[in-house]
């Protein structure tokens, strides 16, 4: 728990969360009792397209360039923000309440982890990762654990780790555009 109140800026986890391990993306194993998620994709290679796609992980470029609405209460990434994520489009549009759990703003490692607030349609955690392999491969990580927190995610039932994991897909391929872009946009 030091560790995680550390990450989240001294304080403690927001009663909001709708899960008890807060910050368990951040360390390995993955809690038990949960679908887990990891999915990896090659965005490209060397230190410029490792910055471009950090700095589009943490400013919410990556989640918006995917179609997703995103707001935030901060423009990068901070442990402590509130986020909330929307999909889809009128009467199907599903809005994910989350909060900043942990961050990460290293030499070869940026990205962050949100944690599922009252009212997501999902209990748990998802982290996004890029990562500056010593191979110069600049590779991007999700990472997630969850289970149905609403009837409509229930009643899903096995659908919903599939659209998860086909989502993880499209932000691997949006981000590898995005950081490999001719002329990218730095963000």
């Amino acid at each position: 728990m030091t560790r995680l109140i550390r990450a989240l800026g001294g304080r403690t986890p927001a009663p909001g969360f709708n899960y008890p391990e807060v910050g368990a993306t951040g360390t390995r194993p993955l809690p038990a009792g949960y679908h887990h998620l990891h999915h990896e994709t090659l965005i490209g290679h060397g230190p410029d397209v490792f910055a471009v796609a950090g700095t589009a992980v943490t400013t919410w470029a990556m989640h918006r360039a995917s179609g997703a609405r995103v707001r935030a209460g901060s423009p990068r990434a901070e442990p402590g923000t509130a986020v909330e994520i929307s999909l889809g489009a009128g009467p199907l549009r599903m809005s994910a309440p989350c909060e900043v759990v942990w961050t990460a703003y290293e030499e070869d490692r940026t990205g962050f982890a949100y944690g599922t607030l009252t009212g997501h349609p999902e209990s748990g955690e998802e982290s996004f990762v890029v990562d500056l392999r010593t191979d110069g491969s600049v590779r991007f990580t999700v990472t997630a654990f969850s289970l149905p927190a609403r009837w409509d995610t229930r009643a899903a039932g096995p659908l919903v780790p599939l659209l998860q994991r086909a989502y993880a897909r499209h932000l691997g391929r949006t981000l590898r555009k995005i950081a490999t872009s001719r002329g990218a946009v730095r963000y």
